[in-house]
């Protein structure tokens, strides 16, 4: 069975400045801003190609995914997926599940504490396994390793093979 990768983004940092928006209508801030285009220009660096990258519909979100968008290859598909938003680490996994076996790779934006637990569930090696349970700041990257088909993708089968902090980055 071939190697598979799944990319866990944490939406970068949001605004709280109107406080008569919902909290899926929040956008970027300056900070969250800055820290989605250099993660862009990180994944750019390192060639990452996810097959398929599904996001939140929360605009926290998207405007991650905007920005994300010009670190990987044009034509990337995507999708908005409202399950995201609400989800807990197994129906993040749940939905994992559903992706095609042809998918090799992808990604999904979405929000904490669901997608740090997702990411410890899954992750059961790696070097920055003590560091991803601690924390998973907004805007940072999980990436994960598996030999098992999506439809098999199960707590403890993932090898954490990174995880990049935006602060690392500058």
């Amino acid at each position: 069975m071939a190697v598979r990768r799944l990319y866990l983004l944490r939406h970068a940092k949001s605004s709280w400045d109107d406080p008569a928006l919902s909290d899926r209508e929040r956008p970027l801030n300056k900070r969250g801003r800055k820290a989605a285009k250099r993660m862009a220009q990180h994944l750019g660096e390192l060639d990452v190609a996810p097959a398929a990258v599904l996001v939140s519909p929360a605009a926290r979100a998207a405007q991650t995914w905007d920005r994300i968008a010009a670190g990987l290859p044009e034509g990337t598909a995507s999708w908005t997926d409202d399950r995201i938003y609400s989800a807990d680490s197994d129906q993040l996994l749940e939905l994992l599940r559903e992706l095609p076996s042809a998918f090799r790779s992808a990604m999904l934006i979405g929000h904490n504490p669901s997608i740090q637990g997702l990411a410890t569930r899954l992750a059961t090696d790696g070097a920055e396994l003590s560091t991803l349970h601690r924390k998973f700041p907004t805007a940072a990257l999980a990436t994960l390793s598996f030999a098992v088909p999506w439809i098999d993708l199960r707590p403890g089968v993932a090898e954490l093979e990174g995880f990049v902090r935006p602060k690392q980055l500058d």
